[in-house]
C-alpha cells in the first residue's frame, strides 16, 4: 500500500482538533450589565484610512483611541484623521525606542539564536497597549485591529460588562475565518475547521492580567494562557473580519509554522483537561509527528480535489518549515516562556496605578513619539449622539 493511501485511512482527529471552542464560555448579551470601556488600543502598520472605522467606532462609544503606529502608518497622519473626524485619538509612533523601555524577552533572544525570529512589531504594540493601560488605571480595554469592523458598537458596553467575570471577551467573528493558513487549507479540502477568539477583536481587563503577548504568531493564545488555569475567558458579541488571501505568499505559512505548532500543541492538552506544564520532550515530539502527518494528510487530499497551487504551494512552505522545528525548541520555547511570564508580571507590578498615558510614555522615553488629537486632548471623548 502507497503512502498516499495509509495517509487517507488516517482519522484526522487523531492529528488535528478543528475547534478549541469548549475551552471558551459562550455568553449571550441579552441580560448582561453594561460597562464604559476605558479605551480602544489599535496596532496599525497601514495608511491613516485604516483607520476611520475604528476612530468612529470610539466616537460612538465614547471612549478614546490609542493608535500604535509603524511602517506605512504614522502617528502625525492618525492625528490629522483624528481631527477631521472629531475623534478623541492618542497616537503612538512605536519603533525600537518604545521595545527598549518594556522587557527584554528570553523567548526573543531563543528564536533568533535558533532562525525563528520575527520580523513582526504586533506583539510589542500589544504588550505597549497593555502596559499603557496598566499604568493609566484603565480596567476595560478593547483591542480592535483596522481590519475588523464593528456593526454595532452599542453591544460593547455589554460585552465589557462580562469583564467582572472574565479575564478575557472576545468577539465572535461572523466574516471572513480567521485560521492560520494551514488550517484554512484544511478547511479548503472540506475539513471541519472552525475559528477561536483572537487579540484583533478582544477585551481584557488590564487590572487583573499578568500575561503578555510573545512575539511568536498565534500570540494572542499564549496571552489567554498566561494567566493560568482555569480558562476563564468568554466569547460574545460580534465582529466581521475583512477577507484576506492566506495563500497569497507561501512565505505566511513558513513564518506562522512554529507558532501554529505550540499554539496548538498546548490546547491539545487543554482539550484534555491537562495542563501545560505535563509538555515534555515526549510530547512535544508526538506533536510534531501529528503535525506532519496533518500537513501530508491535506496535500494528499488537496491533489485529490484538484486544489489550486497556490494552497499546496502554502502547504509545502509550511512542511519545510516544520521540517526544521525540533521538540526540544518547543520544549525550551515553553520553558522561557514561562520566565518572561514571570519578569513581565514583575515589570507590571512595578508601574503606576494612576497614571495618565503622557506620563507612561514620558517615563519609557518616548514622549516626543506621541501625538493627541484635539478632542483627546480636550477630554471630550464623549458619546455620539
Amino acid at each position: 500500500m502507497s503512502k498516499s493511501a495509509v495517509r487517507q485511512q488516517v482519522d484526522v482527529r487523531d492529528l488535528h482538533h478543528g475547534t478549541h471552542n469548549h475551552l471558551l464560555t459562550e455568553e449571550s448579551l441579552t441580560d448582561a450589565g453594561a460597562a464604559s470601556l476605558d479605551a480602544i488600543i489599535v496596532p496599525t502598520a497601514w495608511p491613516a484610512d485604516a483607520l476611520r472605522h475604528v476612530m468612529r467606532v470610539g466616537r460612538k462609544v465614547g471612549c478614546p483611541v490609542i493608535a500604535l503606529c509603524s511602517k506605512s502608518a504614522t502617528a502625525e497622519q492618525a492625528v490629522k484623521l483624528a481631527d477631521h473626524l472629531n475623534a478623541a485619538v492618542l497616537a503612538v509612533d512605536v519603533d525600537s525606542a518604545v521595545a527598549s523601555g518594556l522587557p527584554a524577552f528570553s523567548t526573543d533572544r531563543l528564536l533568533r539564536d535558533e532562525g525563528f525570529g520575527s520580523q513582526s512589531d504586533l506583539s510589542l504594540k500589544r504588550n505597549v497597549g497593555l502596559a499603557l493601560a496598566r499604568a493609566s488605571g484603565w480596567k476595560r480595554v478593547l483591542f480592535l485591529d483596522d481590519d475588523i469592523v464593528v456593526d454595532d458598537p452599542q453591544q460593547l458596553a455589554l460585552a465589557a460588562g462580562l469583564l467582572d467575570r472574565y479575564r478575557a471577551v472576545g468577539l465572535a467573528n461572523t466574516g471572513y475565518e480567521d485560521n492560520s493558513v494551514v488550517c484554512h487549507a484544511f478547511r479548503a479540502i472540506g475539513g471541519d475547521q472552525q475559528t477561536f477568539i483572537g487579540g484583533g477583536a478582544m477585551m481584557v481587563d488590564t487590572a487583573s492580567t499578568s500575561s503578555f503577548f510573545p512575539n511568536i504568531y498565534n500570540e494572542d493564545w499564549f496571552f489567554l494562557l498566561g494567566d493560568g488555569l482555569p480558562f476563564r475567558v468568554a466569547r460574545a458579541g460580534v465582529m466581521r473580519q475583512r477577507p484576506y488571501d492566506p495563500f497569497a505568499n507561501p512565505a505566511r505559512a513558513a513564518e506562522e509554522e512554529l507558532g501554529d505548532t505550540l499554539a496548538e500543541g498546548l490546547f491539545w492538552i487543554l482539550d484534555f483537561g491537562q495542563r501545560p506544564a505535563s509538555a515534555g520532550d515526549g510530547f512535544w515530539g508526538d506533536a510534531l509527528y501529528r503535525r506532519r502527518q496533518f500537513i501530508d494528510f491535506i496535500l494528499t487530499r488537496s491533489g485529490a480535489a484538484q486544489t489550486p497551487d497556490r494552497i499546496r504551494r502554502s502547504l509545502e512552505a509550511a512542511r519545510g518549515r516544520s521540517a526544521e522545528i525540533s521538540h526540544r525548541l518547543c520544549r525550551d520555547f515553553v520553558r522561557e516562556w514561562e520566565t518572561d511570564l514571570a519578569r513581565w508580571g514583575d515589570f507590571l507590578s512595578r508601574l503606576p496605578a494612576d497614571a495618565s498615558p503622557g506620563v507612561f510614555l514620558r517615563d519609557i522615553g518616548i514622549a516626543q513619539q506621541v501625538r493627541q488629537s484635539d478632542a483627546y486632548a480636550s477630554g471630550s471623548a464623549v458619546r455620539s449622539r
